[in-house]
């Protein structure tokens, strides 16, 4: 029989919009005085992989129930939410799914997006996160309609360990195709991030590192994260960023370069010779959440504070009721202003298992709030 999921996606906390008002300043802290910058925003809870460290196909099967097209925020709805956002400070968007490039004339929404200013009358930081499937066809599309810059999720450059790990047999040629494509567009510059797992996939370090040096393209390694409850994760198979540095700098000698933002988190690397960067994320081994300045909305308009949350707060009656703008964002910087969340701070101290027999709250899942 197949193991029932909680689907942790579908329980918000009510919502109202607050009696007490919170202007929008252009600066929103909260209690640990970090300042919202930044927001993820999933506009789909569909993919069309089923890599197991996020959507593992004996989970996400044939049978696996989806949100409704009708429970899904529109795209003046998300438009709406970001201005509302932006008013709070936030200066980067950055669009995920699921696999975002599924959702339909997403190009529409990017236009609206790309109207948007900042308090101080900048455009936003506009950027989108995929798998690179259907990249090579859409590139110039996205381009065009005001996306600034793309990341492409690829986890090694065999094709066989590469199908593996997507497990839809998808080759990484048509990947590699999206990349330059991308570039061709002009949408960089391009990162790659790589979730390394040891044991999976950790031959495939020094390859890609060789692959994409001195192409313009940041590659990125990822610690294998606890995110969701349906990834099996074990620290066992977490290969530390101190160990993924380490193997390409006996090929590739590399020196440390400083944040390029506040809140970045990537610690980057050079080659010595100049010829481009590598970045590894140590959500694992070195927490970043003293400078965690990002928010997460969901494709149906719950607004989750981070990425291991187990419950977000509903904007959606807000936004579909007689609430005005204002009154929206006041009750963002309600939820803000309470937020204290640092789960990668306090891993070592919070029970192994979420959601099982312990009875702690089971962790959103990653394909539903984006990485």
């Amino acid at each position: 029989m197949r193991k029932q999921v909680i689907d942790v996606s579908r329980i918000g906390r009510p919502l109202a919009a607050p009696s007490e008002a919170v202007p929008a300043t252009g600066r929103l802290l909260d209690r640990l005085e970090r300042p919202l910058t930044d927001l993820r925003i999933s506009v789909t809870d569909r993919c069309n992989f089923r890599c197991s460290y996020c959507m593992p196909k004996e989970v996400f099967d044939k049978d696996y129930q989806y949100l409704p097209h009708s429970a899904l925020l529109s795209f003046e709805e998300i438009a709406r939410l970001a201005r509302i956002f932006a008013s709070h400070g936030v200066n980067k968007i950055r669009l995920t799914g699921g696999e975002p490039l599924l959702r339909k004339n997403l190009e529409l929404l990017i236009e609206q997006l790309a109207e948007i200013r900042t308090p101080d009358g900048l455009p936003l930081d506009l950027t989108l996160t995929t798998n690179g499937s259907l990249l090579a066809r859409k590139a110039a599309a996205l381009k065009a309609a005001g996306l600034k810059r793309v990341t492409v999720s690829l986890d090694g450059l065999d094709d066989v360990v590469f199908r593996s790990m997507n497990d839809v047999d998808f080759p990484v040629a048509q990947v590699l195709a999206g990349i330059t494509a991308a570039q061709d567009a002009g949408l960089g510059p391009i990162k790659v991030n790589m979730v390394v797992k040891r044991g999976t996939n950790d031959q495939e370090i020094v390859p890609m590192a060789r692959h994409f040096r001195d192409t313009g393209v940041v590659l990125r390694f990822i610690e294998y994260m606890d995110v969701g409850a349906t990834n099996g994760w074990r620290m066992d198979e977490v290969l530390p960023s101190a160990e993924v540095i380490r193997k390409i700098a006996e090929v590739f000698p590399l020196k440390p370069l400083e944040a390029a933002s506040a809140g970045e988190t990537a610690q980057r690397w050079a080659y010595e010779d100049g010829r481009g960067e590598i970045g590894v994320i140590s959500s694992v081994t070195q927490a970043f959440c003293s400078d965690c300045s990002r928010a997460r909305l969901s494709t149906e308009g719950r607004l989750y504070l981070c990425l291991f949350a187990s419950a977000g707060h509903d904007l959606r009656p807000l936004l579909r009721g007689d609430a005005d703008d204002s009154a929206i964002a006041s009750a963002v910087g309600h939820i803000w202003q309470g937020r204290a969340d640092r789960y990668s701070e306090l891993r070592a101290l919070l029970p192994a298992a979420s959601g099982e027999a312990d009875g702690t709250p089971r962790r959103v899942e990653m394909s539903y709030i984006g990485g």
